[in-house]
């Protein structure tokens, strides 16, 4: 449930958002994969036997790490998900429930009784992993660098989620102070997704760069080596004071795209988890292991060129969607584990509200509104990006198209070129592919900041016309500055339903995560619905 502003001079949270700090979860969740086989060879960076006993955790990941680690930036799984454990925020989200807590911070934020500044300290005693201590400078510095980049022109990552904090000016030697825009009633959680870290060490782009590589957080964990080849090592941070302490001395994280090899990796006595568990694979584990799935925001989506004939007619777009036998998809291709897609958000999440426009499998309609958009013989290029679930996915929907009479080659290619040569071409048509912001918080205004705020997304890979991005814009801005949440839910309502309607960039299906474990060597793990491996208050037993 949202965060509101409460009409007195001081607001804290709600007793039900921020649950007691000595309450520890864990998660593991990611992007899934299909085989038909539960064998296979190990990881190509498996850890020999998995012998490191109750001092260690070995796990095996599904993707292989593809950025560095600067948490303005990072965005692939494996760097967000080791963020998490050497970062901390002022406020974290827990990885299983999404309900903010308190990390870095001392207290709660205090606002200002306009809702217009808030004041947070630092925890006391607080150190980064090199015992250098957290002081309020480097927390107004990590936010800071983040508003007022060197590079205007390369904003980080994480900007578009605070765009709402106009500045961060330090009070005193342990607490900040946040100037606001305009009131923002989700700032309390928002604040979760910038990391701090030490000034001294990000100074300049130089330092900045050396950091992406050798990064130093005041988690739990530190990072001690991490590579595409030989997967990522974390060792416990003996500086740490939170609540949220290691409770093993070592973690090893092997990497493999190859799902038979991260099933062959936990059989095998050489991890204690991993992620994407085939969904072929699921009842074969069952017994011995712990499986776990959950219901995800992660969708496969479809993408048009909304400048370029004949996809600049909405329905077109509309008429492709209506074409797709999701729940066959969902049965063929995901075996069970995904829902078709009744609005942005998955059913799953707090905020969810149907859309106005749904997408049930209806031939006639798709027909119906290509001949009211006078196309035929539509034939065109599916670019795709590599991910396992779509290349699964991509073949069901062409040849179902083909009924409509619409014909598409298929062309699959990792997502790196994807997003760096295909998709900026003036040839660039349509695009299948997934994607998971919710790894950064399941908020509404999040979630859909992400795709359809800003010019990344609408403007220049979706080529969404510029009167239809300055009234999402718009809309999510006004909702954003709406402190009653049932205004600012029906603001957003408005925004689901035209996203859906418009249909520029918009989900099929919304998959499930698979994680499984084995439970006779972990204690306090559990998985959760969205991307990444996270041990938080994880034990090992034997």
């Amino acid at each position: 449930m949202s965060t509101t502003v409460e009409p007195q001079e001081s607001r804290r949270f709600p007793p039900r958002r921020f649950r007691s700090l000595a309450v520890a979860s864990t998660a593991a969740t990611l992007a899934l994969g299909l085989v038909a086989c539960s064998g296979g060879p190990a990881s190509t960076n498996a850890v020999e036997g998995g012998n490191g006993g109750a001092t260690s955790i070995e796990t095996t990941l599904a993707f292989t790490l593809s950025s560095g680690f600067d948490p303005a930036n990072a965005s692939s799984a494996v760097a967000t998900a080791v963020n998490q454990h050497i970062f901390e925020g002022l406020v974290d989200l827990d990885p299983v429930t999404r309900e903010p807590y308190r990390a870095l911070a001392k207290e709660d934020p205090v606002a200002s009784a306009d809702g217009l500044s808030y004041t947070v300290g630092v925890r006391d005693g607080a150190k980064f992993s090199d015992g250098t201590p957290v002081t309020a400078e480097d927390v107004a510095w990590s936010f800071e660098r983040v508003l007022k980049p060197a590079d205007p022109k390369a904003p980080p990552l994480m900007r578009g989620f605070v765009s709402f904090i106009d500045s961060v000016t330090v009070k005193d030697a342990t607490t900040v102070e946040f100037k606001l825009k305009y009131p923002f009633a989700l700032f309390s959680e928002r604040i979760s997704v910038i990391k701090i870290l030490p000034k001294a060490k990000t100074a300049d782009v130089a330092a900045s760069k050396t950091f992406d590589t050798a990064p130093i957080g005041s988690g739990p964990f530190k990072l001690d080596s991490a590579s595409k080849e030989s997967g990522v090592k974390l060792s416990k941070n003996p500086n740490y004071n939170g609540s949220r302490a290691a409770k093993v001395e070592t973690m090893t994280w092997n990497t493999t795209s190859e799902a038979s090899a991260r099933v062959s990796d936990l059989q095998g006595g050489r991890v204690q988890a991993i992620e994407s568990v085939p969904y072929l694979n699921v009842d074969s584990l069952k017994g011995k292991y712990t499986v776990e799935a959950k219901q995800a925001f992660n969708q496969v989506f479809l993408m048009f060129n909304s400048s370029a004939a004949p996809f600049n007619d909405k329905r077109v777009r509309q008429a492709l969607h209506y074409a797709i036998d999701k729940d066959s998809v969902i049965k063929t291709a995901l075996n069970g584990y995904g829902t078709p897609a009744t609005s942005y958000l998955d059913e799953g999440n707090k905020d969810y509200q149907k859309a106005a426009t749904v997408y049930d499998y209806n031939l006639d309609k798709a027909k119906a509104l290509l001949q009211e958009a006078g196309v035929t013989n539509l034939t065109f290029q599916l670019d795709t990006t590599d991910n396992s679930v779509v290349k699964d996915v991509a073949p069901l929907v062409i040849e179902q198209w083909k009924k409509i009479g619409v014909n598409a080659s298929l062309n699959t290619v990792p997502s790196s070129a994807i997003y760096g040569d295909v998709v900026p071409k003036n040839t660039f048509r349509v695009l299948m592919a997934t994607g998971d912001p919710s790894v950064f918080g399941v908020d509404t205004d999040l979630l859909m900041r992400w795709f359809y705020y800003g010019e990344t997304w609408p403007g220049q890979r979706y080529r969404w016309n510029a009167a239809d991005r300055k009234a999402m814009a718009d809309l999510l801005d006004k909702a954003a500055q709406t402190s009653d949440e049932a205004a600012r839910k029906a603001l957003w309502k408005q925004a689901l339903d035209k996203v859906a309607d418009e249909a520029p960039l918009y989900p099929i299906l919304h998959t499930k995560v698979v994680t499984a474990y084995d439970p006779s060597k972990l204690d306090g793990f559990s998985g959760a619905a969205t991307t990444g491996l996270y041990f938080l208050g994880t034990s090992r037993k034997g």
